[in-house]
């Protein structure tokens, strides 16, 4: 016996979610003033939301206190005015996290969007992004979300982020640095690459953020746009962390 096919939920603005997932692959942010987004991301709204470059003039005042990454300017857009914006990634885990006067990074290519009471700078360790202050941020992960307090050694393939700790060191597993081959590895930087042979390692307080999977979510080369030549198109579908 064939089992019913279930009808379909159709949304309209009233019965979106707001500031909820509206499934695990997809995002409702209720908008009533401005939102940072990473370009890309917004796969349909509702209401009147207009987007513009964080270059654009009349954000000046914006971008004094909440954005400080020049490197990634180009990525970023501004979201305003009143209304529903959903988000998705390429069909990844999507999640919203509240940050109480903390201090997070995470990789660059799994932060889709923040509100402006964070503040946003370029991290020390490349690839990666800071967010300081309070508020909520969506980000996106391949698989769910995995926490972990430190002492831990991670699979770099495997960080989506850490928070309220130091930045992660190198480690290399003893038989890594071992004989010729280790030598060439070294030297060259060829083989070698799994994360039984190499992880970052995170010490003292604080909480690291992993994703049930290895495969990294790339962020597109800066400045560059979806659809230009070698970057994939993308289809749509903590202090004080709290799991949204």
């Amino acid at each position: 016996m064939t089992p019913p096919v279930s009808a379909p939920v159709i949304h309209d603005v009233n019965t979106l979610p707001s500031g909820d997932n509206v499934n695990p692959y997809a995002f409702s942010v209720d908008v009533q003033g401005q939102w940072f987004l990473q370009k890309g991301k917004m796969i349909a709204y509702y209401g009147q939301l207009s987007f513009d470059g964080v270059g654009h003039g009349r954000f000046d005042r914006l971008l004094a206190g909440s954005f400080h990454s020049p490197m990634h300017a180009a990525d970023w857009v501004v979201a305003e005015g009143s209304g529903k914006m959903l988000l998705a990634d390429r069909s990844f885990d999507i999640n919203s996290y509240d940050l109480d006067d903390g201090n997070l990074t995470i990789r660059s290519g799994n932060l889709l969007a923040y509100e402006p009471g964070l503040a946003l700078k370029q991290s020390i360790i490349p690839g990666f992004l800071t967010l300081i202050g309070t508020g909520k941020f969506v980000a996106a992960s391949n698989g769910p979300v995995i926490f972990a307090e430190p002492p831990i050694r991670v699979d770099p393939e495997a960080l989506v982020g850490w928070a309220d700790c130091p930045s992660p060191c190198h480690h290399y597993d003893h038989q890594y640095l071992r004989g010729v081959l280790g030598g060439v590895r070294r030297l060259t930087g060829l083989g070698g690459a799994s994360g039984e042979e190499h992880q970052y390692e995170f010490v003292g307080a604080g909480t690291v953020l992993l994703q049930s999977s290895e495969q990294v979510m790339a962020a597109r080369p800066t400045g560059a746009t979806p659809g230009q030549q070698g970057v994939p198109r993308q289809r749509g579908g903590v202090g004080g962390l709290l799991d949204m």
